[in-house]
């Protein structure tokens, strides 16, 4: 009788860690599901505030988006969000830096204010700096394949005769670059609309 109570007790402790495991398991599950990263939002907001900006500190969130193919982040000043490419757990020791790197666009445009500054400019990189980031390049080298489109529209310029593949179609006035800073000072010249020429 001891060791059936022996063996009971055992299979009982087992299947309460299996238990464990998997609630914990599918909490990791649900957490990359729902985008959400607690530890790294934590990380961010105490960044933040260490450099000046504890006002959005607060409201600082930080996802997984897996709508991002190509791009390793994306920093969203409005809404206080950085989103993070879920590939990059791939590359776990670019979590941090790809963090710091979206991290310095939301602090360079804190301190900048209304007024309107370059993506990756002066301001961006003395971000990178106060980040510990200063080596900072403004595009990551990371293996994230591209998807490739295949042009359904060519257009061309009446004046230059280029032609402009496109893979969506035109929905407003767009003109030939090169003849608007040739011949119009670089600003939009109705001369030079792009003209649709065939559609596939």
């Amino acid at each position: 009788m001891p060791l059936l109570r022996q063996l009971e007790f055992a299979f009982l402790t087992v299947a309460a860690s299996l238990w464990d495991a998997k609630c914990h398991s599918s909490s990791e599950d649900f957490a990359q599901r729902s985008g959400h990263s607690n530890g790294l939002e934590a990380k961010a907001r105490e960044l933040l505030c260490a450099n000046g900006a504890e006002r959005i500190a607060n409201d600082f969130r930080v996802e997984w988006n897996s709508r991002l193919k190509t791009a390793a982040g994306r920093a969203d000043y409005r809404e206080k969000l950085v989103s993070l490419n879920p590939r990059l757990f791939e590359h776990p020791a670019e979590i941090d830096r790809t963090l710091r790197h979206e991290l310095a666009h939301i602090l360079a445009q804190f301190r900048a204010g209304r007024r309107r500054i370059s993506p990756h400019g002066i301001e961006w990189q003395q971000a990178c700096v106060d980040l510990g980031i200063a080596d900072e390049k403004r595009c990551h080298n990371l293996p994230f394949p591209a998807r490739t489109y295949a042009a359904r529209f060519i257009y061309r310029c009446p004046n230059c005769h280029q032609k402009f593949p496109r893979v969506r179609q035109v929905r407003r006035a767009v003109a030939c670059l090169e003849c608007c800073r040739k011949h119009n000072g670089g600003h939009f010249d109705p001369r030079f609309r792009l003209r649709l020429l065939s559609s596939c």
